[in-house]
């Protein structure tokens, strides 16, 4: 939303209540004050960040925002809760939670005797119906997208299923082909969950070129981390994304390597496959400048070069000092640097890093720490550097003891 590092933001864990963290217990860190209102529209309440977002750069260049599915902007009771107030001119369920209470219609997406912050608004014409929520969401969206059009506008649709978040949940409309395969039955319901959001993008897709617009439009499919692997699945935990090593809330590549999908008429080659690492803070500055408004930010780059055949050969960052409450390999508070296809991994806690070539060991399962120290220094120093440069929050020792930096 913002182009910005989550490190300059300070939000950097998942927000869900006004002024209160949601990190789990650390045996010997604690976390920093980090932002936990998340992004807001407006200066005057504590710990949150306020920029220009996407929506309202889009807004300024003539186009319809349309919000649909997950927002999880800003904390419950704050202004950013409602992507109204973060400049998209209609919202489809979406505020401050990150996940639903359920994903069936006939339980009214919330589940009996959850919290009720969990309950999916604005869906009150479905409750009861025999409908998953990736369809709901689906014929939502092609309805928003057709009022747009109606208004003669141009139009940016930030659509963000809450599948395939927990809770997991069977999609009876496509999970018998599953359960006839003999899978878990857990992983039967996660499998149909993520043909839902396939053939969501098949239904978006067949919309447009109903419509005439399938050559006029941009469509980005991507992921905000790596398949959940470390708890509520079935199966081994951490295996889940394999070749990857373990998976969401993992500094390892199963939970930060996701795919992203362009389809950009105009733009780069039908079929190509591009191996140069990008981040999704890019899509702000690719959307602003393929719509004519200003596309300056902090962090996020312009993919468009890159899709014409372009190069790219700058460092990325990940920065998470929290205890995300799962466990597994990888996930702790950490930051990371990734230069080429080299990966220092740096563990807060032990003061330690780890060394990954990703060109031959994607799995992440040789250390070279120990055998390349010129590139460990290297790639620790521009750790070192960036977090700096982002006036990043740290981690602090129980012990109160300095705590070492990359």
């Amino acid at each position: 939303m913002t182009g910005e590092h989550p490190a300059r933001t300070g939000v950097t864990n998942w927000t869900l209540r006004k002024n209160t963290p949601t990190d789990a217990s650390h045996p010997s860190l604690l976390p920093p004050q980090w932002n936990v209102n998340g992004l807001q529209p407006e200066l005057g309440l504590e710990r949150s960040f306020v920029a220009p977002t996407l929506p309202q750069r889009l807004a300024t260049a003539g186009y319809t925002t349309i919000h649909v599915g997950k927002a999880h902007f800003g904390a419950a009771e704050t202004p950013g809760a409602d992507p109204l107030r973060l400049g998209f001119h209609e919202n489809i369920a979406g505020h401050a939670a990150g996940a639903p209470g359920s994903h069936l219609a006939r339980e009214g997406f919330r589940r009996k005797g959850d919290d009720p912050i969990w309950n999916v608004p604005s869906l009150d014409a479905w409750h009861g119906q025999d409908v998953f929520l990736t369809d709901t969401l689906t014929h939502e969206a092609i309805a928003a997208v057709d009022r747009a059009l109606a208004r003669d506008k141009p139009f940016f649709l930030c659509f963000a299923h809450y599948a395939v978040h927990t809770p997991i949940q069977a999609d009876e409309k496509r999970i018998a082909r599953y359960e006839s395969a003999g899978l878990d039955p857990r992983e039967a319901a996660y499998a149909a969950m993520v043909e839902g959001v396939d053939d969501s993008l098949g239904a978006l897709l067949d919309m447009l070129t109903a419509r005439g617009l399938l050559e006029d439009t941009v469509v980005v499919f991507a992921s905000d981390n790596g398949g959940l692997s470390a708890h509520a699945r079935g199966g081994v935990p951490h295996l889940h994304n394999a070749p990857l090593r373990s998976g969401k809330g993992s500094a390892y590549e199963g939970g930060i390597r996701v795919p992203l999908a362009v389809r950009w008429p105009g733009v780069g080659m039908r079929g190509t496959v591009i191996d140069t690492p990008c981040a999704t803070e890019d899509l702000f500055a690719t959307f602003c400048a393929a719509a004519g408004a200003d596309s300056s930010c902090g962090y996020g780059r312009d993919l468009a070069p890159l899709l014409r055949g372009e190069r790219d050969s700058r460092e990325l960052f990940w920065h998470y000092p929290h205890a995300w409450g799962g466990h597994g390999p990888g996930i702790d508070m950490t930051s990371t640097v990734r230069s080429g296809d080299l990966k220092l991994v740096w563990f807060w806690a032990t003061g330690t890093c780890e060394l990954y070539d990703l060109a031959v060991d994607v799995g992440e399962t040789r250390d070279l720490a120990a055998s390349r120290p010129d590139d460990v220094a290297r790639l620790r120093q521009s750790l070192r550097e960036m977090l700096t440069a982002s006036n990043a929050m740290l981690p602090t020792r129980k012990d109160r003891q300095p705590i070492a930096m990359p």
